[in-house]
């Protein structure tokens, strides 16, 4: 769903599409070479007077915009939106253009320049962030059309990726388009993390209630080098896998959990 939609926020938040494809949304015209799009270039702006509140809700689901962006990594799955979209006010209040190289988050403050690299391909590109979404549980980034057809995902509709943010001093180091030559032969396994606790016993007690709901992939425990248990379920061996157990999560009412694609990156929690 598209957050412009929420009553009491259309005009504060625009939003992306959480899926894809979206009823009714799809690909523009053919970019018939997407390497040749620029990127996105970094530049020392104010934060937009739109789409910056400290916190807000859609759905239910409350989430904070962070202060600052500064050094901020995170891996998970991307997303893209388009046709449907195309035009709209978006969550910093500029028209979304699916074929400029923009991208909508959660949390970031908007604007901010971040580089994706496909962790399935090696192939990195560099996006605006001017909007809210997506509101999925299991994406981190929705990228706009012509962005997706960069990185080489408008078939697949998702992929594995790794953001990162950068600024006009310090900007991405250039890396070619083109998939690598020897591009990652198994894809990266994925994990939903659940909660993660300071005491053994807590996170042992949720993934006993896991197992009770028979849920289909079996939770295990992790616990880091700053001493939390991390309570995950997996490993799964692609996206669909993980769409499919976030929806045996909602329906036996747990909370929806975030993707891990280890080795494990900061992330927003």
């Amino acid at each position: 769903m598209r957050l412009a939609v929420v009553l009491g926020l259309a005009l504060l938040l625009g939003g992306c599409g959480t899926m894809l494809p979206e009823p009714g949304d799809g690909p523009g015209r053919v970019i018939d070479n997407p390497a040749a799009i620029p990127d996105a270039v970094p530049r020392d702006v104010p934060h937009s007077r739109y789409g910056n509140p400290d916190e807000y809700e859609v759905f239910g689901q409350r989430y904070r915009v962070m202060e600052s962006a500064d050094g901020f990594r995170e891996r998970g799955i991307a997303s893209w939106y388009g046709s449907k979209f195309h035009g709209r006010r978006t969550s910093s209040g500029e028209p979304y253009d699916m074929y400029a190289m923009t991208a909508a988050h959660k949390h970031l403050p908007l604007p901010t320049w971040v580089a994706v690299r496909h962790l399935g391909n090696n192939r990195e590109i560099v996006v605006k962030v001017n909007d809210r979404g997506p509101f999925a549980a299991n994406r981190i980034i929705d990228l706009s059309y012509a962005a997706a057809a960069k990185l080489g995902m408008l078939d697949t509709g998702t992929a594995p990726v790794e953001i990162r943010v950068v600024t006009p001093e310090a900007p991405a180091p250039s890396r070619s388009p083109r998939v690598a030559s020897t591009p990652s032969s198994a894809a990266p396994g994925y994990w939903i993390q659940m909660a993660a606790f300071d005491a053994v016993d807590n996170a042992r007690r949720l993934a006993d209630r896991l197992v009770a709901s028979a849920i289909s992939a079996a939770p295990a425990i992790h616990q880091g080098d700053d001493g939390l248990h991390r309570v995950r379920l997996g490993p799964l061996p692609d996206i669909a896998a993980v769409d499919r157990l976030s929806d045996e999560l909602q329906r036996a009412n747990f909370e929806p959990g975030h993707v891990i694609i280890p080795p494990d990156a900061p992330t927003f929690d």
